[in-house]
């Protein structure tokens, strides 16, 4: 598709693009409309620091999905990436959901398009489908079940030993998942651009010259990353774990934005973020997670666009694995 055509494209779904005066008090506005349309604000951990200040909640993906569907909003503001807005309206059919940017994707849910993985699960007649939570709604329609990275390890337990299984789109955590409950999962190639980036040199010379602090990482990461780490877990995991250890300091493998939710929480600890093997830089974003800033918060609160619209029928067909997977691991 070319240039032209995106925009366009991004024009008609109502993606707001104009400056925003630098007069205006930007956090003072956006409160006022908190509070006038009766919107309830999501920060994922890995967006900035301010913009997880002005959340009413933050958190992981899912957990801030259930969180605003037990609200009254009318309004769920949704800063993170596309699938995790898409998650949200699931849970919230009856709500306005609202993504600062909808450019912010998702490299993982990205790696699995629905119409490919479809033909691949066609070559597994007899597997039944997990998904990890972060995938596209579309491709939660073509999956059995939905997981967490939390919960990845009951959800597959929940089946027999002799129901073959494929996990997508996660490699990483599928393998992971393999190497826990002895299964033989078939695993969609897919992974997550930042947690794909880490090197076990790199970790290993933090590790050197940091000998006192623990190595935490997501299951996300690669194999030889994970065989290094103290602690294996989700972000919100990960964040328990810093405050529950006697460790003073610790070497963090995952978006660098979940730091500030723990200096917050441990302020007297220290928190080594792990670079990407081919960068000189301090720490590993997202890039798509850092799209959304004020600016775009205040802009799409102003318009109420761009908005997450779903076709019923996607909806409908969405729901029904992650329900399942709620009454299996609640």
């Amino acid at each position: 598709m070319k240039t032209g055509d995106i925009e366009k494209q991004l024009l008609e779904l109502g993606y707001i693009n104009e400056p925003v005066g630098p007069g205006i008090p930007l956090v003072r506005e956006i409160d006022r409309m908190r509070r006038e349309k009766n919107c309830v604000i999501l920060s994922h951990y890995y967006v900035e620091p301010e913009l997880q200040e002005i959340a009413d909640y933050v958190g992981d993906s899912l957990g801030l999905s259930r969180q605003a569907a037990s609200t009254e909003a009318d309004i769920i503001v949704f800063i993170g990436v596309h699938f995790m807005a898409e998650t949200a309206k699931i849970l919230s059919p009856g709500k306005k959901v609202l993504l600062p940017d909808l450019k912010a994707g998702c490299s993982l849910a990205e790696s699995a398009p629905a119409d490919a993985f479809a033909r691949f699960k066609a070559q597994y007649p007899d597997h039944k489908v997990i998904s990890y939570i972060n995938c596209s709604a579309e491709l939660k329609t073509l999956s059995d079940i939905i997981c967490t990275s939390a919960n990845a390890v009951k959800i597959v337990e929940s089946f027999p030993r002799e129901q073959a299984l494929i996990f997508a789109p996660d490699k990483n955590l599928g393998n992971y998942i393999n190497s826990l409950t002895g299964r033989n999962m078939v695993l969609w190639d897919g992974a997550c651009m930042v947690h794909e980036q880490f090197s076990r040199e790199k970790i290993v010379e933090l590790m050197d010259q940091h000998p006192e602090a623990e190595f935490i990482a997501h299951p996300e990461c690669t194999k030889p990353v994970l065989l290094l780490a103290k602690y294996i877990g989700s972000t919100t995991a990960l964040l328990k774990y810093v405050q529950k250890s006697q460790a003073r300091s610790f070497i963090v493998a995952t978006e660098s934005g979940i730091l500030h939710q723990m200096k917050k929480a441990c302020p007297e600890k220290i928190f080594i973020p792990v670079p990407p093997a081919d960068s000189t830089c301090a720490c590993s974003d997202c890039s798509y997670m850092k799209l959304n800033t004020l600016q775009k918060v205040y802009l799409c609160m102003k318009y109420e666009k761009p908005e997450i619209v779903l076709p019923q029928e996607i909806i409908d067909q969405a729901a029904a694995p992650i329900w399942r997977m709620l009454e299996v691991s609640d």
